[in-house]
């Protein structure tokens, strides 16, 4: 179980979904005064350097955050993203990727507060060390060596009402689609407000399927999301997308990614099969593309549509 290692994966088209939606949520909880708590059940290492050992390996970001930065005309959503990766590269060059918890350290005003959980040994070794990095206080933020799945419970509801459950296991195990479903139903007998934003991937399992399935037939209000970059493999292996399903979504979730997900998948598309789909509770899927239409030249480099400066690709040299 703990052959899993994020940094391979660091800021793929996964952590482009994934992380824009979760900075666009953060962003909304910032826009009301009242105290709120984040609760990330698999913290991972929170800070991953995109021109070391693990992501270089992989160069997954290369068909991930590397495509998105200098193009054309990003969508609000991208945009906000892009800013907060430039935010922990203030050089310019993208070589620092920031985890779900360098993300919501970055979102957090004073009186807010993190609850981490990262089993993982060699991770929260890690993860410790970058926080210290961070200057972060330990009356904000807590790490515990759990299962996120067992602690979330003891945590819910959160003393201030408001909050935001980040569910994202590495699947690596099967049963983590049955421990996801279980532990959005527990968390909404505790935490019926609550904001639970899940992440799961798009691979030729049964379970992915039947997982999402299921949180559709919730009685609750939710948000569906997913994109697919490529055509899925012929051996069955590999991630070819990913989605996102989020309960209680902030209102302007909807609009934004309506706006966000075309764009994306036109950017990130590695073939022919690239598409995406956007559904909301009490709907059918209101929002279907694919990669046909040509991709839009790039903008000036190193610059967003709103012309403030966002990271820049990184020299191929140190990939």
């Amino acid at each position: 179980m703990f052959s899993y290692r994020h940094a391979f994966h660091a800021g793929n088209h996964a952590d482009v979904l994934k992380h824009a939606i979760l900075v666009q949520i953060l962003d909304y909880f910032n826009r009301k005064d009242a105290p709120y708590w984040v609760i990330d059940t698999h913290a991972g290492a929170g800070l991953y350097a995109l021109d070391g050992e693990w992501a270089g390996q992989s160069g997954e970001v290369v068909d991930g955050l590397d495509r998105l930065l200098g193009a054309a005309q990003p969508p609000e959503l991208v945009t906000r993203y892009l800013h907060a990766i430039q935010d922990f590269n203030p050089d310019g060059v993208a070589n620092r990727y920031p985890g779900s918890p360098a993300l919501t350290l970055r979102a957090l005003r004073p009186h807010d507060k993190l609850r981490l959980f990262e089993l993982h040994p060699t991770e929260i070794e890690v993860l410790e060390s970058t926080l210290r990095h961070l200057g972060t206080s330990r009356r904000q933020v807590t790490i515990a060596r759990e299962d996120g799945f067992d602690g979330l419970k003891r945590l819910l509801p959160p003393p201030t009402r408001r909050g935001i459950v980040l569910i994202d296991p590495s699947y690596e195990d099967k049963r983590d689609y049955r421990h996801v479903l279980q532990a959005v139903r527990d968390g909404l007998e505790r935490f019926a407000s609550g904001c639970f934003a899940v992440w799961y991937p798009l691979v030729q399992r049964i379970q992915a399927h039947e997982m999402a399935r299921a949180l559709e037939r919730l009685p609750v209000e939710w948000l569906h999301a997913t994109l697919t970059v490529r055509k899925p493999a012929a051996d069955g292996l590999g991630l070819h997308g990913s989605g996102m399903f989020v309960v209680n979504p902030p209102w302007t979730l909807h609009e934004e990614l309506r706006a966000a997900l075309p764009w994306l998948t036109k950017t990130l598309a590695q073939d022919g099969h690239a598409r995406h789909t956007l559904a909301i509770s009490g709907q059918s899927r209101n929002a279907t593309g694919d990669a046909s239409a040509t991709r839009k030249p790039a903008a000036r480099a190193g610059h967003a549509a709103d012309g403030r400066p966002v990271a820049q690709k990184r020299s191929p040299s140190r990939r």
